[in-house]
């Protein structure tokens, strides 16, 4: 039985585990096509995003792959899900969803207590961000979480950087967070220059309430985009 108890499994392990009973009784064999993602949602009565995760979890177990132009097909037999996804760290929504409820109020503190050259250093930040997004936009992953923790630095609230400091450990280690990654960066590059700069402007003005605003919105901007990327053409 699926359960949404946090206490036990995430929601998406379980929906892996489930997926993978087939494929354990060989009901669905090599070279075979999992169901739609829509009719999976369904069945489980979940969110489609859910059913990605799940899906991207066995696939990091090399169980089975997603093939973006048809699909996701058994490669494997494998008995259980892989162990770095066994550690039951958060899947990408759940990370995100913390962030869009800590990282604004952090630049509303920051706004207050930012200084000239920390704004100056967030300045450098986006230049590194702009001129690396022209050669490889996964180079920019790194200048984004330390644009980030320096704004939680610049709250001057030492448990509020913790705290985002520690959701990005887990974005990091998260294995699923790092195939959504680079699934979007696959669709395209997406433009995130614009909404760090308005982050940027609002704390050099001193505008709590427009820091918060510019934070949301980018969070936001990247649930959305999550949200809807589909893993292959369905």
């Amino acid at each position: 039985m699926i359960s949404a108890d946090t206490t036990e499994k995430r929601l998406y392990i379980q929906i892996a585990e489930a997926l993978l009973e087939p494929i354990k009784k060989g009901e669905l064999k090599f070279g075979q096509k999992l169901p739609p993602e829509r009719l999976l949602a369904e069945q489980f009565n979940v969110s489609r995003p859910t059913i990605r995760e799940a899906m991207i979890a066995l696939e990091v177990s090399g169980i089975v792959e997603i093939r973006s132009s048809s699909g996701v097909y058994v490669i494997g037999s494998a008995a259980r899900l892989g162990e770095s996804v066994k550690s039951n760290i958060p899947g990408p929504f759940e990370i995100l969803e913390a962030r869009l409820h800590l990282e604004p109020e952090a630049a509303y503190l920051a706004a207050q207590r930012i200084s000239m050259q920390e704004v100056h250093e967030l300045k450098t930040m986006l230049k590194r961000m702009k001129d690396q997004e022209k050669h490889d936009l996964s180079g920019t992953l790194d200048i984004d979480r330390n644009f980030h923790l320096l704004i939680a630095t610049a709250s001057r609230n030492s448990t509020m950087f913790e705290m985002v400091d520690w959701l990005w450990q887990l974005r990091d280690r998260s294995k699923i967070s790092s195939v959504f990654d680079s699934i979007v960066r696959d669709r395209g590059p997406v433009t995130i220059i614009d909404e760090h700069q308005n982050i940027v402007d609002a704390l050099q003005r001193r505008d709590a309430t427009g820091s918060k605003e510019a934070m949301a919105e980018h969070i936001q901007r990247v649930i959305n985009e999550f949200s809807e990327c589909a893993l292959y053409d369905d």
